[in-house]
């Protein structure tokens, strides 16, 4: 085990620098738009050599003796798909509608599998099990949205899944801390290129199978009894509340949620401060002190996971409320 936890960020940042030298040499650039909070152009798909440093750390874990439920390859399995997707993507643009499918797809097919442990009554499952896919699709579809600044979709990854990783490890769920913990470390080594200024960007093969496997894992920990579902939904609070506030908030303008914009918080905070790196500072003391230590609170009195997830979302709101004023 101790041998995959090292090559997690080891291949990350190694796969990540080949592949920062091959797209300045072929040109695969991001270049920067009147929307765009980025102003040269940078390599992009750097999310790919993550998933690839995650599936090779996995693989050698099992060769040392780690017994992977098979959910863990089926999460593994769909997250390379959404990564392949999401490099023509990445390249090639590909219509929304031929990207959703892709998406969706892959949500069916998990939830489809996870039914298998939810336990859910067969009279309420056709309402559940729809909600759900939706409720996952959506979550990565708003990773992909907030991944719009130098650093800040890696660091909430490598944060969230590592809070994820320790929780879990102390509620008697070795496994699932592993692979949890084996996803931040990845994240890790893509961080050395992607903080501020980036050197290199994930892209969507980057964003959509991070934002995937952190609320598959959210499921699939909560369904195997490893993680309440509360314990994610507050450490990744700061990107729900941000993405989620930002859509309601065009749809009641009438805006088109499709098109690309600069409205969302960490956009005008970045903007307002004129940093990159200090919107990831304060995402960073967000989760260290408020976010993580009430996770950690639903994971010891889980029956007021409610009430407590409530609790942090409250002052989240009223922030969003307050930066509505910035340009």
């Amino acid at each position: 085990m101790m041998l995959a936890m090292l090559l997690a960020p080891l291949v990350s940042a190694l796969l990540c620098g080949m592949w920062l030298r091959f797209a300045r040499r072929y040109h695969w650039l991001d270049h920067p738009g009147h929307r765009s909070s980025h102003t040269r152009a940078t390599p992009s798909s750097g999310g790919a050599g993550v998933m690839l440093a995650l599936m090779l750390s996995v693989a050698v874990a099992a060769g040392s003796g780690v017994n992977w439920a098979a959910a863990y390859w089926l999460l593994l399995g769909l997250a390379l798909v959404l990564m392949l997707a999401g490099m023509v993507d990445d390249r090639h643009n590909l219509p929304a509608m031929g990207r959703l499918g892709v998406y969706g797809l892959c949500c069916i097919v998990l939830i489809w599998v996870l039914d298998l442990h939810l336990a859910i009554p067969a009279m309420s499952a056709w309402i559940i099990v729809p909600l759900l896919v939706l409720g996952l699709l959506w979550f990565l579809n708003l990773y992909n949205f907030m991944d719009g600044i130098d650093g800040l979709a890696a660091l909430q990854c490598f944060l969230a899944a590592a809070s994820a990783a320790l929780l879990a490890f102390l509620a008697g769920a070795p496994l699932f801390s592993l692979f949890c913990l084996l996803l931040a470390l990845s994240q890790l080594g893509f961080l050395y290129w992607n903080w501020p200024p980036a050197r290199l960007f994930m892209g969507d093969s980057g964003s959509i199978p991070s934002g995937f496997l952190l609320g598959g894992l959210a499921l699939y920990g909560a369904s195997a009894g490893a993680l309440p579902l509360g314990c994610w939904l507050v450490l990744l609070a700061g990107f729900i509340t941000d993405a989620s506030w930002t859509l309601v908030e065009r749809l009641l303008r009438g805006v088109s949620v499709t098109e690309a914009h600069r409205e969302h918080a960490y956009q005008r905070l970045s903007r307002h401060w004129g940093s990159h790196a200090a919107v990831d500072f304060l995402l960073l003391a967000l989760n260290a002190l408020w976010l993580f230590p009430l996770a950690w609170a639903i994971g010891q009195w889980s029956e007021f996971q409610v009430l407590l997830v409530i609790l942090a979302y409250v002052p989240l709101l009223l922030g969003m409320a307050k930066l509505r004023a910035l340009p």
